[in-house]
């Protein structure tokens, strides 16, 4: 069953001031591009821009390491985007987009970095332009780096963050540093550094190693181009994203490993993240929640340790997070890697538990368990934190698998997910919409067709929130980066009209500009009211299953018993509250699968 979005547009008559708008049918799915040298964005009517090219764009710096403000090129690998809108004025708001490329710089700082910019609405096309500003610094022009140096003492690789609902942000210094020898290329200073002027208690006038002053949640002011603290008091970890509730006190952040853990830190009160509680979710334990002292600095340092040796929950690679008011839940990108059992391993040695999921899948994988080397985790998924129950279950699972360790184009699925990574929700026209976006860690088993593997190619999906129990056919294709780029920090405009995505590290062998990291807006979303319809069948299956045929594992859309059987009638498999079950022990042939509501559909296993 192929689910078609079709998208009402009311074109704008420019020309004409008094002419009427007409709606028509529209479809912002586009087909599969392998290998593009360039970004494949949705058609007309909505409109493309590119806002901010890396290396190329000049960003306003401070003096930095004894160095005049200057002017030189920014910084590449564009990741997150963040966005604070101009309450105040009569401009959009501003873009601040996280860059991950660690270089040793003398005027944007060493380490990672930030660039702002500010936008205002083209009042004759709705597009985007960007607003020249003079900072409180004396700073002119059009780019800002964003100053850490002067601050808080530079920063790490500046992965993902977070948007908190009155518009401030951070950023989050990703990739692991448990050593000055391992920083020593690309920062200068590696002197031990005493932590000043964040207002957390335990953290003020600590002595750290400077290795240790890498890997938190940074708060930066995007107006002024600086960064303001380290959130110390939420722990050092290897974060990639974070949410805020709209109560504006309670914070979720995902951890970029594995063993990942998800954590949460509650501010004693609203907007003021310098006191609070810190917890690590832990999935049997009473309230599924175990708090981390956070005044207990050194707890802080060491915190992934720390967690796992509370017993929290184990997963694999935990990147961006995001809340969807609608449905009063959390959902996170488990990004997933080939084969993690000797990392689970390392967790579990300290005393933390796997996560539901991953027990039932490599049990499901031949009686294994997650430690097991064999154990697989390809494709990913995006999981859901329930905040009525704080249970955590898979939402959307990626895929579909492929046994075969390639898999050519002509035989490639119009839509395979793989390794999601950035996540957002965007709101168009009363209805809510998920964006999820690829950044493949492999390209075995489907992750991509092999005869185009050698330059991997990301995409940008939209799931409806309306669907129940979604499968990857529910996702719609809206961009494709170019070859060799992961697809990154999708946010939609608080005003509905405009989606910014980010294409990090394409293929220096792209043509200008796309051979390099860069900014571009998708604009015109405002005007449209995307509904679902669907084929010949109008309603959902109460009972199906996926893929089929299939060489291994077989998805339901919701958790059920099952029993399989052979075209004789015998009985071959039972198996019992389980969205999947592993079929790769089964000859290939025919098969019948019944559910617990007696409804049987036909299954052939291939080999």
């Amino acid at each position: 069953m192929k689910r078609v979005y079709t998208l009402f547009v009311a074109v704008l008559a420019v020309a004409f001031a008094n002419a009427q708008t007409t709606p028509f049918a529209f479809d912002p799915s586009i087909a599969p591009a392998h290998n593009s040298p360039t970004v494949v964005m949705p058609p007309s009517p909505l409109q493309t821009q590119i806002l901010f090219i890396g290396g190329v764009d000049m960003v306003q710096t401070t003096a930095t390491y004894g160095n005049a403000a200057t002017a030189v090129p920014a910084k590449e690998w564009h990741d997150f985007i963040g966005f604070t809108p101009d309450n105040d004025g009569d401009d959009l708001g501003w873009v601040i987009v996280n860059h991950e490329m660690q270089q040793s710089n003398d005027n944007v700082g060493d380490g990672g970095g930030m660039t702002v910019f500010k936008v205002k609405r083209d009042p004759n096309t709705d597009t985007l332009i960007i607003v020249g500003q003079t900072l409180d610094d004396g700073r002119t022009g059009d780019f800002f780096n964003v100053d850490f140096a002067n601050f808080v003492g530079e920063t790490g690789m500046n992965c993902a963050g977070i948007t908190s609902p009155d518009g401030r942000i951070w950023t989050a210094e990703e990739w692991a540093t448990g050593s000055n020898a391992q920083i020593a290329s690309w920062m200068r200073d590696t002197s031990d550094f005493t932590i000043s002027g964040s207002g957390i208690a335990a953290a003020e006038g600590q002595t750290i190693k400077k290795y240790q002053n890498l890997n938190w949640m940074v708060e930066v002011d995007p107006k002024q181009a600086k960064a303001i603290r380290k959130q110390y008091n939420w722990g050092r970890n290897f974060y990639e994203g974070g949410t805020i509730l709209p109560d504006n006190q309670t914070v979720y952040l995902g951890h970029d490993g594995t063993p990942g853990f998800l954590t949460k830190f509650v501010a004693d009160t609203p907007g003021d993240f310098t006191s609070g509680t810190t917890y690590v979710h832990k999935h049997d334990a009473p309230g599924k929640w175990v708090e981390i002292d956070n005044t207990d600095f050194q707890k802080m340092l060491n915190f992934p340790v720390e967690a796992a040796m509370e017993g929290a929950t184990m997963y694999n690679r935990l990147e961006w997070v995001t809340y969807d008011s609608r449905t009063n839940a959390v959902y996170m990108t488990e990004t997933g890697r080939d084969n993690p059992g000797s990392r689970f391993n390392n967790g579990a040695a300290l005393g933390a538990q796997y996560a539901p999921h991953h027990l039932e899948r490599a049990a499901a994988q031949g009686g294994l368990t997650p430690n097991n080397p064999e154990y697989w985790d390809y494709y990913g998924r995006v999981l859901k934190l329930d905040l009525d129950t704080d249970e955590i279950s898979i939402f959307l699972e990626g895929g579909p698998y492929f046994a075969a360790d390639s898999v050519h184009s002509s035989v490639y699925p119009n839509i395979h997910l793989s390794n999601p990574d950035g996540l957002n929700m965007a709101y168009v026209n009363g209805k809510a919409f998920m964006l999820i976006q690829e950044d493949l860690n492999g390209s075995s088993h489907g992750r991509v067709p092999s005869d185009v593997a050698t330059s991997r190619t990301c995409e940008l999906f939209m799931l409806d929130m309306d669907v129940q129990n979604p499968t990857v056919d529910d996702l719609v294709r809206i961009a494709v980066v170019p070859q060799g780029a992961e697809v990154t920090g999708a946010i939609m405009t608080p005003d509905g009209k405009t989606l910014l995505v980010n294409a990090q590290h394409p293929s220096s062998s792209n043509p200008f500009p796309y051979n390099h990291s860069m900014t571009f807006a998708i604009t015109g979303w405002d005007q449209a009211v995307l509904t679902n319809t669907f084929g010949i069948e109008t309603e959902k299956e109460e009972f199906s299953i996926f893929p089929n045929p299939t060489t291994r594992e077989l998805h339901f859309k919701e958790f059920t018993d099952v029993a399989i059987y052979n075209a004789q009638g015998q009985r071959v498999m039972v198996a019992r509250n389980t969205k999947f079950v592993d079929v790769a022990h089964l000859p290939a042939g025919t098969y019948f699968v019944r559910n617990i509501d007696g409804v049987t559909k036909q299954l052939i296993i291939q080999k």
